[in-house]
């Protein structure tokens, strides 16, 4: 149950990367003790700014953030920095505190419990599966044991019974919570209040309740603008017609065709912009590469983890155009080496036809050049190289001019995450190997991905956690590696 004393507080706080990017623009609002706060918004409107803000790591140009003295906070990010990625467990965990922990292996214990996730001490990071290294990110925020949590994108990676593990969790934690997410599930299991950053004003909304809530009280207020705007533009269409009547009779009439034009000005000031809606990416098709009439994907076995250790299996799995395989299993036991192995051609268990080009949607984005600009990885995706074709593409997916120049290591993970399904679309592939394309994705935009890989004619392999996105994609096979 929230307290009645305000932890954390913004005023009139403004943010800008660069002298052009404006992210925050006189921002207020407040979180207070004990409280568990969502916040909301489209992909790259600045939701992770937000939490760095508070943290520290960024300043804001003008206005002041307030964080109760005393008060300590941790972040469980999104992604496991690549710097960290080579790490051992231990030190991994212990990279989290300032000073040197002496009871560091106990610390390791309690926390791994609570995220589910048994890891040796000498392992290294970058060995894990996504869905275990998002366990591991959370678990480096829990273990500083903060006033407060903050969890960048928590359920990305994690399988179903992750999600439920940190879902139960949340619910009885005790302590300040701040999520960003785009599980409008999850979070409705345990959110009292919504901070939705809307992209096109820089504001933040507060709203107390859940997601549908919040959705609730939009629309009903977009209704009344509506409303209101229709009744005041009838009335001042009215006063002008009146005013043009009266300027044609001349005399004492003009003064009053005068007062009626002063009217409908005045009434024309107080129509309201009404709030704009999240915009989603267009309808787009993901064209599959030609003249493959026979297998394309030949999967005779595989390896798989069980404590660990790996366990060859065998199958018969063979894919042609417009079949569509989902890899299914718990987090860990190897569904994203697998599709590494196969992109690599470095999995004995499987033959794919020479000539076929492999489209390859690797969740952590490994597979995109930090270092270029949005055009220049949107350029050696590209089959024809076609510049407008390419900035077309582009724009499809919410990626607009100011962008293009932009290096991919400075976009948001929702950003990245449209760049790479462009990338896909400009490619052409003959065989679609997409590791949890929804991961950092705004929601609003997930039915429109659903639809284009549900058309997709060529043959596709997909590892999805989110049952609600797969139930939109045909599905022929599965291969359920746990059985």
């Amino acid at each position: 149950m929230a307290g009645t004393d305000v932890i954390i507080r913004f005023d009139e706080v403004s943010f800008e990367y660069g002298h052009n990017k404006s992210i925050l623009d006189e921002v207020d609002f407040s979180v207070r003790r004990g409280s568990k706060v969502t916040i909301m918004g489209q992909n790259g409107a600045g939701k992770s700014t937000i939490f760095q803000l508070i943290t520290k790591h960024l300043k804001p140009e003008s206005g002041k953030i307030t964080v109760n003295h005393g008060l300590t906070i941790a972040m469980s990010r999104q992604v496991i920095p690549r710097a960290e990625a080579d790490l051992t467990i231990r030190a991994f965990f212990e990279k989290c505190f300032k000073e040197k922990i002496y009871d560091i292996d106990p610390r390791i214990d309690a926390v791994l419990e609570i995220v589910n996730l048994k890891a040796p001490y000498d392992r290294i990071v970058k060995s894990f599966s996504g869905g275990q290294q998002a366990r591991l990110l959370l678990a480096s925020a829990l273990i500083q044991n903060p006033d407060i949590l903050l969890l960048d994108e928590p359920t990305n990676n994690l399988d179903k019974a992750g999600i439920a593990h940190l879902r139960d969790f949340l619910k009885v934690y005790e302590k300040t919570v701040v999520v960003i997410s785009h599980d409008a599930e999850f979070l409705n299991s345990f959110t009292d209040g919504v901070l939705y950053l809307d992209i096109h004003t820089k504001k933040v909304e507060q709203y107390v309740g859940d997601y549908f809530d919040v959705l609730k009280d939009i629309t009903a207020r977009v209704d009344r603008e509506n409303r209101a705007n229709a009744l005041l533009a009838k009335e001042i269409q009215e006063k002008k017609d009146q005013a043009n009547m009266f300027s044609n009779k001349g005399g004492q009439m003009r003064l009053v065709a005068k007062r009626m034009r002063e009217k409908a000005e005045e009434l024309e000031e107080e129509i309201v912009e009404v709030r704009k809606e999240d915009k989603t990416i267009r309808p787009f098709t993901i064209p599959s590469q030609p003249d493959f009439t026979g297998v394309i994907l030949n999967i005779t076995s595989y390896k798989i983890f069980k404590n660990h250790k790996p366990t060859q299996r065998k199958c018969s799995i063979k894919l042609k155009r417009k079949q569509h395989l989902l890899l299914q299993g718990p987090n860990g036991i190897g569904k994203s080496t697998l599709l590494e192995a196969l992109t690599n051609g470095k999995t004995s268990g499987a033959v794919i036809s020479p000539g076929v080009r492999i489209g390859y949607y690797r969740q952590d984005f490994s597979t995109l050049n930090f270092e270029d600009t949005v055009y220049e990885s949107l350029l050696s995706a590209s089959a024809t190289h076609i510049e407008n074709h390419i900035r077309a593409t582009a724009a499809s997916f919410l990626i607009h001019a100011e962008t293009m120049n932009t290096k991919i290591g400075a976009l948001s993970e929702g950003q990245k995450g449209l760049v790479a399904f462009a990338r896909l679309v400009l490619q052409k592939p003959g065989l679609l190997i997409l590791d949890e394309p929804t991961n950092h994705i705004n929601f609003r935009h997930i039915p429109i991905i659903a639809k284009a890989l549900n058309e997709y004619e060529g043959a596709m392999i997909l590892v999805s956690h989110v049952p609600e996105f797969v139930s939109q994609i045909r599905i022929d096979e599965i291969l359920d590696l746990e059985k």
